[in-house]
């Protein structure tokens, strides 16, 4: 299982995400480093963990559809390797996010239109780029709009199989930041057994070490972690204990 470290930027800052309430989000205060630079945080992160394979959620492309380029751009001048939620909505806006370099392109259920949209996305840069995100709020599917033709998420996550995705990120953000536990494990599990190939991601809610212990054993390939890392619950040593490959990268 790997671990990916997540920057949530907002207002070209990292910002502390708290169970998605996202008009409250202040500039990340981290053990690690002085201020909330994403250059500077992610260099902390890297320096203290060896992670260098990040999940960033662009927050100021979600709310308003304005992309963060130029700090996209010098994170991967820093030689770090990116996975973008940059909010798209249809799969020409993936266009200006992979031209700053990064590797690879979230389609979030949360803004992307339909899934013609997201078969697109998978026919224009191929399944190894783009990672569908199934977005959830307490349980629920956090959708785009009407053109989704399922409620339940074990349904949703076939349609993003059926479009073409073999990676999918499963995460509630009602619980990131909250370090209450990750509540999206049974559905992670649901989707391993009727998807076995698909690669799993999720996160949100992480409290320490005997949460990835857990998620290792239920087969997650990856999990997504921001304030465990920055509030010392989850260690250096913690990464070691799971195994060499959480210091990789998905």
């Amino acid at each position: 299982m790997r671990i990916v470290p997540v920057l949530d930027l907002l207002g070209s800052q990292v910002v502390r995400g708290v169970a998605g309430r996202r008009d409250q989000y202040r500039p990340l205060q981290t053990r690690l480093v002085e201020g909330s630079d994403p250059v500077s945080v992610a260099t902390a992160i890297r320096g203290a963990f060896g992670l260098s394979r990040f999940y960033v959620a662009d927050l100021d492309a979600i709310l308003s559809g304005t992309p963060n380029c130029s700090i996209l751009q010098a994170l991967c001048a820093a030689r770090f390797s990116l996975l973008v939620d940059a909010g798209i909505r249809r799969s020409h806006d993936a266009g200006p996010i992979f031209d700053s370099g990064v590797d690879q392109v979230v389609a979030g259920l949360e803004t992307l239109e339909s899934p013609r949209e997201l078969a697109e996305l998978v026919r224009r840069y191929g399944p190894g780029r783009i990672v569908f995100s199934l977005d959830l709020r307490d349980g629920e599917i956090l959708s785009n709009g009407s053109a989704w033709p399922h409620r339940e998420p074990l349904e949703v996550a076939r349609c993003a199989f059926e479009a073409g995705c073999t990676q999918l990120i499963v995460l509630d953000i009602a619980r990131v930041g909250t370090g209450g536990g990750v509540p999206t494990l049974g559905l992670c599990e649901q989707i391993r057994r009727t998807f076995p190939t698909v690669t799993i991601l999720t996160g949100g809610g992480v409290r320490g070490i005997e949460d990835l212990r857990t998620l290792d054993r239920a087969g997650i390939d990856g999990v997504l972690i921001a304030s465990a890392l920055h509030d010392g619950t989850i260690a250096p040593s913690d990464l070691t204990a799971i195994g060499e490959s959480a210091a990789g990268g998905v």
